[in-house]
């Protein structure tokens, strides 16, 4: 058997938690170099950015490229269209391969279809280059394997030892341009400076995978690849994701890397996936992450209770919790965190308390998973063994569906409850919170349409979450997130910090002048749910979110539940805007008010302008280096 010609392809199945994120075949692309060096030609194709429908995409690149070998990287979540992608290609004769987390868990699994010929477990880099050079599975560690009706499983091929002997990502292979819902107006790219993590939360991947070891690159080569990256990127502004599992596994490298970053004005933003303990452990790292632009955290919360901390073997106390934030918004940076509901022993009256322990800590993001036992995982092992796993389908071990009985909740409250939660959360004033870390970080207030587009963005990202994750339940999801989105801790916040002090909003307010602009969305012709904004010429004295509405405004915008339902075969995200638009502006009847609507559109498409004038005149901004004095300052 003789491999000249490959072929990698990322399927276009990312659902639930990890759809706005793990955007990026990185994976593919580190194998790439590898393969280069054995192969005659080697392509990657990512299907989730091919237009559908996936089998005509699909068999279009293979007409195109021949390959003689199909390599296909798999989440639990593209289960289905890794083995439809297997299948087209078998049945053309050409051999496929599986590679990922997921198949690594399950090896058996997926050489029980007739489709898939090999699956590379564990770090797939010196396992494919042996495997394509020698045309042959047999003698190659690390990869499992049909002979006749037996499954060969070869021995474990030892992780990698050096990081820095790994060539940087084929990003000359790339077809395409990244962006994330959430940072639209930058290129998105990703890093990898560390590999496994040294944690051993019973429900993570990384102790099966890793054995619980972290590796790492040094400071020095990291820094060569961000270079590379930049230049790739024609030196544009760039969103940045650290890849690792727990990029501040050791700190001291993470404060060598922020000195050769300080070293070069870079325009990124990156994001950072760390645990609370390091975080909390290492200020000095932080204010130097922050002041090089990793400026956003994902730390796993998972619980406020130390029962489930312990059951998680998380090694965490809540307390922990609380400085880690601390640390991080002391400078500006966002601390996000990670929440799992559906736990074993959890009810519903603990995991309601959850939104509420995230504001009290105060994360600027978070995100609540439903629990899921991935296969191989010391928390799958436990739930199998006592037959509680009732879902066969892997592609809805997605973090966002229930797939095992618990003790207290049945499967339908628990994915309600993970709506409930991101309602609750996901307020206003976590909002304006976000704008003024983006103060203390930078010296400057967030200009107005910049937080317009960050909050359309996010609805954006919500409604695709609901129309992912909910299937044929999009109403019944955006109905859960009404009805748990009033809360009095909105207007109070906002009368204190003033969201006119943290946005820089001053022209729009002097044309718009002293309103009470009220947003209600109805059901069934009755107020559901209201947000009410009250302006004078120069602040913003509160923001309000209630049940029902108030009769005494000057502004008002209503919808139907029913304008939200999402149009389109099998729930597509496409909303009709234009008759939410026309439902909107038919809301303001008499000369009076059609006059108030009439200033809020010239002062919203004078500030439009403005600021369209301001982001193309060439000029960017940079982070401002953090010393503990202007920290002090800002926070003054």
């Amino acid at each position: 058997m003789s491999f000249k010609r490959v072929l990698l392809v990322k399927p276009s199945g990312r659902h639930g938690l990890s759809f706005a994120f793990d955007i990026i075949p990185a994976g593919l692309e580190y194998i790439a170099p590898y393969l280069e060096r054995v192969a005659d030609e080697v392509n990657i194709i990512d299907l989730e950015m091919e237009p559908k429908p996936i089998q005509r995409t699909f068999e279009g690149y293979l007409d195109m490229l021949k390959p003689d070998l199909v390599g296909i990287s798999m989440s639990a979540t593209e289960h289905s269209e890794g083995l439809e992608i297997a299948e087209i290609s078998h049945k053309r004769g050409i051999a496929t391969v599986l590679g990922g987390y997921h198949p690594t868990a399950i090896p058996d699994e997926l050489l029980s279809h007739p489709q898939v010929d090999f699956v590379i477990r564990g770090e797939g880099e010196l396992t494919m280059q042996n495997f394509v050079a020698r045309g042959d599975a047999r003698g190659v560690n690390g990869i499992s394997y049909r002979d006749g009706d037996e499954i060969i499983h070869n021995p474990d091929r030892e992780l990698i030892k050096d990081l820095d002997t790994i060539p940087f990502p084929a990003r000359h292979l790339r077809r395409y341009k990244y962006y994330v819902t959430l940072r639209r107006d930058r290129e998105h790219d990703v890093l990898t400076t560390s590999r496994g993590c040294w944690g051993r939360c019973s429900f993570c991947c990384e102790p099966s995978m890793s054995k619980s070891h972290q590796r790492y690159r040094s400071p020095e080569n990291v820094m060569a690849e961000i270079l590379e990256i930049v230049e790739f990127h024609e030196g544009k502004p760039l969103s940045l994701e650290i890849t690792d599992p727990h990029f501040m596994g050791k700190p001291k490298l993470v404060e060598q890397l922020c000195d050769l970053l300080a070293q070069h004005e870079l325009d990124i933003r990156f994001i950072a996936k760390v645990r609370p303990d390091s975080m909390a452990r290492y200020p000095e790292a932080v204010r130097k992450m922050i002041a090089v632009g990793i400026d956003s955290f994902e730390m796993g919360i998972e619980s406020p209770n130390v029962r489930d901390l312990k059951s998680t073997s998380k090694d965490l106390k809540p307390d922990i919790h609380a400085k880690a934030v601390d640390n991080i918004k002391r400078w500006g940076g966002n601390p996000g965190g990670t929440f799992v509901i559906g736990l074993p022993g959890q009810t519903e009256e603990e995991i309601l308390q959850f939104p509420h322990y995230a504001k009290k800590l105060g994360l600027t993001s978070t995100a609540f998973g439903i629990a899921t036992p991935y296969p191989s995982t010391s928390f799958y092992e436990e739930l199998d063994a006592q037959g509680l796993i009732f879902e066969t389908d892997w592609n809805r071990f997605d973090e966002m569906h229930s797939v095992f009985r618990t003790q207290h909740l049945s499967s339908r409250r628990i994915e309600d409850l993970a709506t409930i939660c991101m309602a609750r959360f996901w307020t206003w004033n976590t909002f304006i919170e976000r704008a003024r870390l983006h103060l203390i970080r930078s010296g400057t207030k967030l200009p107005l349409m910049t937080f317009v587009g960050d909050r359309l963005a996010d609805l954006r990202f919500v409604a695709g979450a609901g129309v992912q994750t909910q299937e044929g339940n999009f109403q019944t999801h955006i109905l859960r997130f009404l009805e748990s989105s009033p809360d009095p801790g909105i207007k109070r916040y906002t009368e204190e910090v003033g969201m006119h002090n943290v946005i820089e909003m001053s022209r729009f307010l002097s044309l718009l002048g002293a309103q009470t602009i009220q947003l209600t969305v109805r059901k069934d012709g009755a107020p559901l749910t209201s947000w009410i904004f009250r302006t004078t010429k120069n602040s913003v004295e509160y923001v309000q979110v209630i049940s029902g509405r108030i009769d005494e405004t000057t502004i008002n915008f209503e919808l139907d539940l029913a304008d939200l339902q999402a149009d389109g075969e099998g729930g597509s995200s496409k909303i009709n805007k234009f008759r939410i638009l026309a439902r909107l502006f038919a809301s303001n009847k008499g000369i009076k008010k059609r006059l108030n609507l009439s200033r809020l559109i010239i002062a919203a498409a004078i500030e439009f302008i403005t600021h369209l004038g301001t982001r193309n005149n060439g000029k960017r901004p940079r982070l401002v280096p953090l010393t503990r004095s202007h920290q002090q300052d800002a926070e003054t």
